[in-house]
């Protein structure tokens, strides 16, 4: 569950930076940082019968790289610290942090690092890379939105869906959903 979690941010973070080229290269290339507190990583996971779980990662960093020349050379680097899950049950948050899902004492980082950033509109991207959990590395795609720029800074609504079952984390399966949903709202700062 949490792998796609992660897979999400990775995911969006580089949709953000396809999003930024697609609106006015001009203005928006150059290199950001994200801005965890301005920034939110949440996701979801359904459950046969209704209801699931929702939470979020009150840990992360990243890097946006927006290239004026050339969409597809920008990169989008993320990192994600699964111990800082939060699901405002201490319980769960516990058995997340354990290693029958994020294994966050062996495993301590989750990271994306992009591939490729296509155009998909004037305001969206596909961001594709390779999101690494657990010592597994597979290729995801994340969607880009952009939100925003104003004064060096960016913000982009970034989603995307993940296997969980991909990075060995699929206890609970099939009552709770393969699918990992991520929703991510990342703001970058020019510098």
């Amino acid at each position: 569950m949490y792998a796609r979690i992660f897979g999400l941010a990775a995911v969006a973070a580089c949709l953000a930076m396809p999003v930024l080229a697609a609106v006015d290269l001009n203005d928006a290339a150059g290199s950001y940082t994200v801005n965890p507190a301005s920034s939110s990583i949440r996701f979801s996971i359904g459950k046969v019968g209704g209801g699931g779980l929702d939470g979020a990662f009150g840990r992360f960093k990243g890097s946006i790289r927006i290239d004026n020349s050339d969409v597809g050379r920008s990169q989008v680097n993320f990192t994600i610290y699964p111990e800082s899950v939060g699901t405002g049950q201490g319980r769960i948050d516990a058995f997340l942090r354990s290693d029958a899902v994020f294994d966050a004492a062996n495993s301590p980082e989750i990271q994306f690092r992009s591939t490729s950033v296509t155009r998909t509109s004037d305001t969206t991207a596909l961001v594709s890379g390779r999101l690494t959990a657990r010592g597994k590395t597979f290729a995801e795609k994340f969607t880009a939105e952009l939100g925003g720029l104003k004064g060096g800074t960016i913000k982009f609504h970034v989603t995307g869906k993940v296997l969980r079952s991909r990075y060995g984390m699929d206890v609970g399966t099939p009552i709770y959903s393969n699918i990992v949903d991520f929703d991510m709202t990342l703001t970058g700062k020019k510098g």
